[in-house]
């Protein structure tokens, strides 16, 4: 038993040590982010949208929602509610209605 734990230590150093030659030998990595290719229509709160809801996406996504006249208050909102519960977004409760007049209004 004794040497099966010597083994195992011996193994734990090994690896550790090697683990720490990688790291030393890691160089930095550049990442290029493509261009935005959309941006938040001009209008009142734009702001707070911009503020809540490109810590997690960019404009894009919003103009890729649908559109049309069944698409408007009541459907920003359920939007807006389930980035909030299923995603984990960290809007404030204050910000909630002034994020749903913008996209109601200008999408």
């Amino acid at each position: 038993m004794k040497a099966t734990m010597r083994l195992a230590a011996a193994a734990l150093t090994l690896a550790a040590g090697m683990g720490l030659t990688a790291m030393a030998q890691a160089k930095p990595l550049k990442i290029t982010l493509p261009d935005e290719t959309a941006a938040f229509k001009p209008g009142t709160n734009r702001d707070v949208v911009m503020n809540n809801c490109t810590a997690c996406h960019s404009s894009d996504y919003i103009q890729t929602q649908p559109r049309g006249p069944k698409f408007k208050k009541d459907f920003w909102t359920a939007e807006v509610n389930k980035m909030i519960k299923v995603y984990g977004a960290p809007i404030e409760e204050g910000d909630i209605p002034k994020i749903v007049e913008y996209l109601t209004e200008n999408y």
